[in-house]
């Protein structure tokens, strides 16, 4: 496998994460400088993740009908145009807007990359490519606070999203003279036949509800720490995005020890990954120390990398030969659960306060962890270990 295409489509992922988890260190101060609410700024964050859900669901068959190169491109250089284009937002529904066709173009490259990759890697050295791969998205993630802070001190979130763009722009633009497009391998664009069949299978509907789970909890709580963390500490952007970044750190260094937890726990490893989460934001509701705070933020992150990985692994073993679109019904699953967890939790904010909303989330979380614990049970009674 060429190692400048692998560079090249982590510096992808890395581009693409950062922009995605910025938004959480973002919505206050783009609320202020637009003149509304924090809970109408993460209007355009529900509106990315929806849009990415939904897009998702297309871009499966369509990479299988025109080529997957042939979509990543397309899907870079339109995640690059309207993450600049964001950066022009002057009100309320022009920042929807760009958020939301950003999120479209953004569906085209996570599931789409991973499926090229799988595709063009050897039997051999698939495993070791795609964890490389997935590493660049998660360090994306664990610095997209700590890069996006560092920006937005010096300028403003426009700047943020100004960065990410025009940074993504100059990679499109690079890749399209480095990766040639690959062959399609289909010659037509079979979607609902393609979803029939997928949601036709029960253990694929058994697991599905799981990844919008995890989208309520993880993303509809992560949008909204960089504005309890500003109300509680009332630090400036800097350190907001600095106190953000350890919640990526966690999903870093909790993804290797993942298989000896599973080894050890067996049974016992979902409901721990919920109680992990479920105590975390629980510290998050109460503590005072920025310490501490950190930490909690760190087991956050760790007990969703713990989940995940577990997660995809099982529902793409229900169709082993749909991975791709398995991947699709996943990530519509995951991204549109962050979509509703982050408006029910403006709601909750606005009503009950931030301590009511972490609370609810690990109340359900918890129960998550003992439903899952039984679910995976159920379609594998001998678990395996799944190395990442």
């Amino acid at each position: 496998m060429n190692n400048q295409i692998i560079f090249l489509l982590g510096l992808l992922l890395f581009f693409a994460n950062g922009d995605n988890y910025a938004a959480a260190l973002l919505i206050v101060n783009i609320a202020e400088d637009l003149d509304f609410s924090v809970n109408a700024a993460a209007t355009s964050v529900t509106a990315y993740m929806l849009a990415f859900g939904v897009f998702t669901i297309l871009f499966g068959p369509l990479s299988d009908r025109y080529g997957k190169v042939f979509i990543i491109h397309v899907s870079t250089l339109g995640t690059a145009i309207f993450s600049i284009l964001g950066a022009l937002a002057y009100d309320l529904p022009s920042l929807i807007f760009f958020r939301s066709v950003n999120g479209a173009f953004a569906a085209g490259l996570l599931p789409v990359v991973l499926a090229y990759l799988g595709q063009a890697a050897s039997d051999n050295e698939r495993p070791q490519v795609l964890t490389k791969i997935m590493s660049y998205g998660f360090l994306g993630t664990a610095t997209a606070t700590l890069i996006g802070g560092s920006i937005a001190q010096l300028g403003s979130w426009k700047l943020v999203y100004l960065t990410y763009g025009v940074l993504e722009l100059i990679l499109g633009l690079v890749m399209l003279k480095v990766i040639k497009r690959d062959e399609p391998i289909s010659n037509k664009v079979t979607i609902i036949a393609t979803y029939k069949k997928v949601l036709s299978n029960r253990g694929v509907i058994a697991l599905w509800p799981l990844f919008v789970i995890m989208g309520f909890t993880v993303f509809g709580i992560f949008t909204y720490t960089g504005q309890l963390i500003s109300e509680r500490f009332g630090y400036d952007i800097f350190t907001v995005g600095a106190m953000l970044s350890p919640f990526g750190l966690g999903i870093i260094l909790a993804g290797k020890a993942m298989p000896t937890l599973r080894l050890k726990l067996k049974k016992g490893y979902m409901p721990f990954n919920g109680l992990l989460i479920a105590a975390a934001l629980v510290g998050l509701a109460n503590t005072q120390s920025p310490a501490l705070f950190c930490f909690y933020l760190f087991c956050f992150g760790a007990g969703f990398i713990l989940f995940q990985p577990v997660f995809i692994a099982k529902i793409q073993e229900q169709i082993p030969e749909m991975k791709g679109s398995i991947m699709s019904i996943a990530s519509f699953g995951l991204f549109t659960g962050g979509a509703i967890g982050t408006t029910f939790n403006g709601f909750v904010i606005t009503h009950w306060g931030m301590t009511t909303m972490l609370y609810i989330s690990a109340i359900v979380i918890t129960i998550t962890g003992f439903i899952a614990a039984e679910i995976m049970h159920k379609l594998t009674p001998n678990l395996t270990t799944i190395k990442t």
